[in-house]
């Protein structure tokens, strides 16, 4: 699939490098995995972050390997997920802080442009997180609420 807002082709299906075992052989079990992925979504740490930390601390490379589960999956059945998906959130968190700065600098065209370029990618979230229900039907994003609940769950 092509890039959305540049001229860069992109890199069409793409697949993880094959591993010759398909078996998880690190020190932590499957419940060690698990609780782990929940202490580190307690205290407020996104997915992305948690499978780095998993990577780099635990030397776990292949979570479903691991756990036969993926990270959405564990963190649901432990009722960590949130109500807004993590990569939405991330772009929420974007805008908001381009609104601060377009405040503040006025006559800054180039990133009026891109906060334009990051609202149009969460409207486009937005309809596909609703079509596949991880979000209220009428959940709708706006600048102004948006700021709000960045500021409230931060």
């Amino acid at each position: 699939m092509a890039r959305m807002h540049t001229k860069k082709k992109g890199r069409s299906a793409s697949l993880k490098p094959l591993i010759e075992s398909a078996s998880y052989d690190g020190d932590l079990t499957k419940e060690q995995i698990e609780d782990t992925i929940a202490s580190y979504a307690r205290q407020g740490m996104d997915p992305a972050l948690i499978g780095e930390k998993l990577k780099r601390e635990h030397n776990v490379k292949y979570l479903k390997k691991a756990t036969g589960k993926r990270m959405l999956q564990i963190l649901k059945e432990k009722n960590l997920s949130g109500e807004i998906p993590s990569d939405m959130l991330q772009l929420i968190k974007k805008a908001v802080g381009m609104r601060a700065h377009l405040n503040a600098n006025k006559r800054d065209v180039h990133s009026r442009t891109r906060l334009g370029r990051v609202e149009s990618k969460i409207w486009r979230l937005t309809k596909y997180y609703r079509r596949e229900g991880r979000i209220p039907k009428d959940w709708k994003y706006n600048p102004q609420t948006a700021e709000l609940l960045i500021k409230g769950g931060a």
